[in-house]
């Protein structure tokens, strides 16, 4: 396949902190794995000028009244995925740049798409920048010459740029996908400038349950509830999974959280049923391999 003709897309999954979570902004270590219930995709197609493609949902500019925009933008904000699209191609070129990388190509138009959530912890605009960097690695065919390790620094970086406080955690499980586990320790952070990361067996995981705030959130919208509400819904999933002698955490910053049922589908029918009482909404989760190809595991450090 000749990159230069031909269109590339690539899928990246939405994540779950499982273990040590926020721990890898503070030198910790952390175990993350992908989410495929969820999943954001960039499709670059080569062409004459370079494009960066609205998407007709979230990066919406026309509305059918003044009242819509305004009502669009408590809701959902200012910000769609164009910025992150823009941001990631600035924080590419510079990096191949600086590190004498030539990328021999011509120009492209580049879209995405995504249907993971919005504020619910599952790492949403770092799918849509890990896929694009995906696009951009084979376009330019430089796959072999950019680190797996340092991948998710361009990654953040390019969240950086926008002013999106984050950490290195989120990147690193979408970079790789599947299981893995992080070891951001101070020594390897200031020696390496990243973390030691290892791909682990998915199948290590049990049975997992997802809960969200979509439903209410999609019927009453975050400004009729306010971030003190969605606070206390946040502990509100956490509680109602406890009352049916469930483990739960939150899967990242809030607006999910994933659950364990030690007692089997007996216990996951009464989260099912407590869940759907209360409002949220409730799904099994989809674990899935690790996304690294062949030229990905070659520029691994030997294990």
């Amino acid at each position: 396949m000749d990159p230069s003709t031909t269109a590339i897309e690539h899928k990246v999954h939405a994540r779950v902190g499982l273990l040590g979570n926020p721990s890898d902004v503070y030198y910790g270590r952390t175990i993350s794995f992908s989410l495929g219930n969820f999943w954001a995709s960039v499709r670059l197609q080569p062409s004459d000028h370079l494009v960066i493609s609205p998407h007709p949902t979230h990066d919406l500019v026309q509305f059918d009244s003044l009242s819509h925009l305004v009502n669009r933008l408590n809701n959902e904000g200012y910000y769609g995925g164009v910025r992150l699209l823009m941001a990631l191609c600035k924080i590419f070129y510079n990096y191949c740049r600086d590190n004498k990388i030539d990328l021999q190509g011509g120009n492209f138009t580049i879209s995405y798409d995504t249907n993971i959530p919005r504020q619910t912890g599952l790492s949403g605009s770092s799918a849509i920048v890990c896929a694009a960097l995906n696009c951009l690695l084979d376009f330019y065919n430089v796959r072999h010459l950019i680190k797996v390790e340092v991948r998710p620094n361009l990654v953040l970086n390019a969240e950086k740029e926008l002013g999106i406080v984050a950490g290195l955690q989120d990147r690193v499980a979408q970079v790789y996908g599947g299981l893995v586990y992080m070891d951001f320790s101070k020594n390897y952070m200031d020696d390496l400038g990243h973390g030691i990361y290892m791909p682990m067996e998915i199948n290590l995981l049990p049975p997992l349950i997802i809960l969200s705030t979509l439903r209410i959130r999609v019927i009453l919208g975050r400004a009729m509830f306010g971030d003190d509400v969605l606070g206390a819904l946040n502990l509100k999933m956490v509680e109602v999974a406890r009352s049916v002698g469930a483990a739960a955490k939150f899967t990242g910053s809030g607006g999910a959280v994933v659950a364990f049922c030690p007692d089997g589908a007996s216990q996951a029918k009464l989260l099912e049923d407590a869940c759907n009482e209360a409002g949220f909404v409730i799904q099994p989760v989809k674990f899935v391999p690790s996304c690294l190809n062949e030229l990905d595991l070659k520029t691994l450090p030997p294990q």
